[in-house]
């Protein structure tokens, strides 16, 4: 079994730390480019208030692909502008996904500096890293283990690793399910403080 294959046996919250220091490599519209994930907010199954997974409906169009399986992506549009890149955690019908918040590029920054119209950051929130990498809703279930859009194993020392509460949603944001790379500059704006102690 391959190293992404094990992301079905794990979910998302356990998943989240462990994708810090993987490398996310695009070579979407022929130009490759790469980044070091600093990043990364876990959303879990219907009992986290924040997750897509929270709905009366259960499964629905919008958050089908957060239910299945593990080591495959899920992309959706917010605020009518922004794609967001999530790795879906977790064995299929066991929802839950973490969401990719930031990069450091390591290649192509070039091409994403282009691509986002010369804007820096390049790679540090979610919607500039799928902006920089050509990310978007046409890679909603792509499996990520295969290009045009794979991810690469990596890892970083347990130390290095900080925790904080999550960012931009108005329910559970105090849970600690926020984790980063201490100290990356590339890591996006947000409270770099301990989270609150203990998940509901």
């Amino acid at each position: 079994m391959t190293e992404i294959g094990t992301f079905r046996e794990s979910d998302a919250r356990d998943l989240a730390p462990r994708l810090l220091g993987w490398t996310l490599i695009s070579r979407i519209g022929g130009e490759e480019v790469a980044g070091r994930i600093v990043e990364t907010e876990a959303y879990l199954d219907a009992s986290d208030p924040a997750s897509h997974a929270a709905t009366r409906g259960g499964m629905t169009s919008r958050n089908r692909r957060m239910f299945g399986p593990g080591g495959t992506a899920y992309v959706y549009f917010v605020y009518g502008r922004h794609w967001c890149f999530n790795v879906v955690a977790g064995p299929e019908g066991s929802p839950g996904a973490v969401l990719v918040r930031a990069l450091e590029p390591l290649g192509g920054t070039e091409v994403m500096l282009r691509r986002r119209g010369g804007r820096e950051p390049l790679a540090s929130g979610p919607a500039r890293l799928c902006e920089a990498l050509g990310i978007d809703g046409a890679f909603d279930g792509h499996d990520l283990s295969r290009p045009p859009l794979r991810l690469e194993c990596g890892g970083v020392a347990a130390g290095e690793v900080a925790v904080s509460g999550r960012i931009g949603v108005s329910r559970a944001e105090r849970l600690p399910l926020r984790f980063y790379i201490r100290g990356n500059p590339h890591v996006s704006t947000g409270p770099h403080e301990p989270a609150a102690s203990g998940v509901a």
